[in-house]
């Protein structure tokens, strides 16, 4: 797909040829990737594959060397990353964004303040910020999170962390979420409970999430796009890339199953 620039309407997000340089090393180099709208796509490959690279390029933190994203039909390839939000296109991160010291609820209301369109609020009255709680009561409950509603964010277990920032990113009113290792240093606990949350919240929107975690891709994505050395490697369902061979030698070497995996390193 390298150099064909038409737009698929099917797809929310497209890019053509991009590449990101540091200094010579091509860290994502002629990537032609194709979200389609309301899928649930996910991004692997092994340790310095380029995958946050390629979100930090399709979320504006890192401008491309070359070539082009579109989003919803619109080219943002240099917008900066509030555009891209103010878009739509919001992202969560590999280590967990909250404010401790804040209460869970304030931490969902400090990201719906954004519906004002001016500057956070820290300063007006209770009155105006109690304005949000009714919203951020719903996105606590969506996330299972309203029995913590005035605990403090920095106190809560690490699978809830994740969960309360999965809450305000649902607050920025997402198009399509970008979620970066959802499930990273969590129990089997926390992960079930999160992938149960990433399907619930993926309805009605479109989901591109970076994930280590081989079951937890099975599970969720339609969609696999396969990074090694900063370049796609394969693309289709689980079933098709995990018999590929090419992406079993990037993953293990010559270990033939790669099914078998929950993690790599």
């Amino acid at each position: 797909m390298v150099g064909d620039t038409s737009l698929d309407s099917g797809c929310i997000l497209q890019t053509d040829g991009l590449s990101k340089e540091f200094l010579g090393f091509v860290a994502v180099g002629d990537v032609s990737l194709r979200v389609r709208r309301g899928s649930i796509h996910g991004l692997i490959g092994p340790n310095g594959a380029g995958k946050t690279t390629c979100f930090n390029l399709l979320t504006k933190f890192l401008q491309p060397t070359r070539g082009s994203i579109h989003f919803d039909g619109r080219d943002i390839t240099r917008m900066q990353p509030a555009e891209v939000a103010r878009l739509g296109l919001v992202r969560s991160f590999q280590i967990s964004a909250v404010f401790p010291h804040l209460t869970v609820l304030e931490n969902v209301r400090v990201a719906l303040q954004r519906t004002r369109g001016g500057s956070f609020d820290f300063w007006r009255s209770d009155r105006v910020l109690r304005g949000f709680d009714e919203r951020a009561m719903e996105l606590l409950e969506d996330v299972g999170l309203i029995g913590f509603t005035h605990r403090p964010a920095g106190e809560l277990p690490y699978g809830r962390k994740r969960a309360l920032e999965i809450a305000t990113t649902l607050a920025l009113d997402p198009v399509m979420m970008l979620l970066d290792e959802p499930t990273a240093g969590m129990t089997a606990e926390d992960v079930d409970r999160v992938v149960k949350l990433i399907r619930r919240v993926a309805a009605g929107r479109t989901v591109l999430m970076v994930e280590h975690n081989l079951k937890v891709v099975e599970g969720l994505c339609d969609i696999i796009t396969v990074l090694t050395r900063g370049r796609v490697l394969a693309e289709g369902d689980y079933a098709a890339v995990s018999r590929n061979p090419e992406v079993v030698a990037a993953y293990l070497g010559t270990d033939p199953s790669i099914a078998g995996a929950t993690t790599h390193g």
